[in-house]
C-alpha cells in the first residue's frame, strides 16, 4: 500500500532538517495572504446577499493571492521538510540509499522551480514588455504574474538550503 505523508514526528525533530533561516517569513506572508483572500471572500458574499450583483474584479486579486499562498506554503514546506511525498518504498531502504534519493528528488525539484523562474520571468517581462492590461480592472497584468517567478526563486532557495542540509546529512 503506498502511503502519504507530511513528516513523522522523530525526522520533523532531527537538527538536519531545521533550517538556519526561520520560516517565519513565509508563515507570515502565509498568515495575511489567506486573511485577505478571507476578507474579500466575506465582502463579495456580503455584496451579492444584499445588493444580488457580485465583486467579479476581485477573482484577479483571489487567484494572485492564491498562486502567492501556494508558493509561499511551498517555500515554508521545503525548508522544513515537511512536504508532501510517497514513503513506502523508500522507507525500506537503508539510509544512504534513501538520502540519494533525497538529493535527487530535492535536486529535480530545485531544475523544476529553477524553469518556472525563468518562464514565468519571460512571461511577466512580456506582459510588462507589451503593456498588457488585465481583463477586470484593466491594471497592467505584469503586476499579477511577477509574483510567480519571484516566489519561486524563494523555494528555490528554500530547496538549496535543503540540499545541503541532506548532503551534510548523508556524510
Amino acid at each position: 500500500m503506498l502511503e502519504w505523508r507530511m513528516d513523522s514526528q522523530d525526522t520533523a525533530a532531527a537538527p538536519e532538517n531545521t533550517p538556519r533561516i526561520t520560516i517565519r517569513f513565509e508563515q507570515a506572508i502565509g498568515a495575511a495572504v489567506m486573511a485577505t483572500i478571507a476578507c474579500i471572500t466575506f465582502a463579495n458574499v456580503v455584496v451579492r446577499y444584499l445588493s444580488n450583483v457580485s465583486f467579479a474584479f476581485t477573482e484577479e486579486y483571489s487567484v494572485t493571492l492564491m498562486v502567492i499562498m501556494a508558493l509561499v506554503g511551498s517555500a515554508a514546506a521545503f525548508a522544513s521538510d515537511r512536504h508532501i511525498r510517497m514513503t513506502f518504498f523508500v522507507d525500506k531502504l537503508g539510509r544512504r540509499p534513501r538520502n540519494r534519493i533525497e538529493i535527487f528528488c530535492v535536486a529535480a525539484s530545485i531544475v523544476m522551480f529553477g524553469a518556472i523562474v525563468w518562464l514565468g520571468g519571460r512571461h511577466a517581462w512580456d506582459e510588462y514588455r507589451f503593456e498588457v492590461l488585465s481583463p477586470g480592472l484593466g491594471t497592467p497584468q505584469w503586476i499579477y504574474t511577477i509574483w510567480m517567478p519571484l516566489l519561486a526563486a524563494l523555494c528555490v532557495l528554500r530547496l538549496c538550503g535543503r540540499l545541503l542540509r541532506v548532503i551534510r546529512a548523508g556524510s
